[in-house]
């Protein structure tokens, strides 16, 4: 009798073990998600502003606020901006270089710099995105290369599910 309950109590511990490895190694085995927070924010009457930000970390592993924003006017679309923060003293952006958005294939796209002239802070870029959004592929990895200070480049990898969240979103 205490064979068969040592029996059923040991498959009972395995079977609870595999249901935790299952629940808890999944977090760890799947790829890192981003989460969205997009917003519609009235700024004046007639005029809203449509944000979507996500946080991602670069090759170093530094994190970066990344919003693409569509400033609408009278039902008329003024700019699809993509703006980029990075920890303050960690990263300052080159202005008035422009971003370049790489795609699987090789092709590279360049976005012109929005604050040529004067940034907010040394930390914070933001680039005109409109012409160049609706260019990019769903299917394929997608790199920014961010143009920082003294000639380096910092990467940030974006997810085909953000890829498509910004085309969705200039489009409506």
């Amino acid at each position: 009798m205490w064979t068969r309950i040592n029996s059923i109590l040991s498959k009972l511990l395995l079977l609870l073990s595999l249901v935790a490895f299952l629940i808890l190694g999944e977090s760890h085995l799947s790829a890192q998600t981003a989460w969205a927070d997009i917003r519609q924010i009235e700024e004046a009457p007639g005029q809203l502003l449509y944000q979507s930000q996500h946080s991602l970390r670069d090759q170093a592993g530094y994190s970066w606020q990344v919003v693409l924003f569509k400033q609408v006017k009278d039902a008329t679309v003024t700019g699809v901006n993509l703006r980029l923060v990075g920890f303050p003293g960690v990263a300052d952006f080159s202005h008035p270089k422009p971003l370049e958005i790489k795609i699987e294939t090789g092709e590279i796209f360049r976005a012109e710099d929005e604050f040529a002239d004067q940034s907010p802070a040394p930390n914070v870029g933001q680039y005109d995105f409109k012409s160049v959004l609706l260019k990019l592929p769903m299917n394929q990895r997608t790199l920014l290369l961010l143009p920082i200070a003294e000639n380096r480049t910092v990467s940030l990898q974006i997810p085909p599910s953000i890829i498509l969240e910004w085309q969705t979103l200039a489009q409506n």
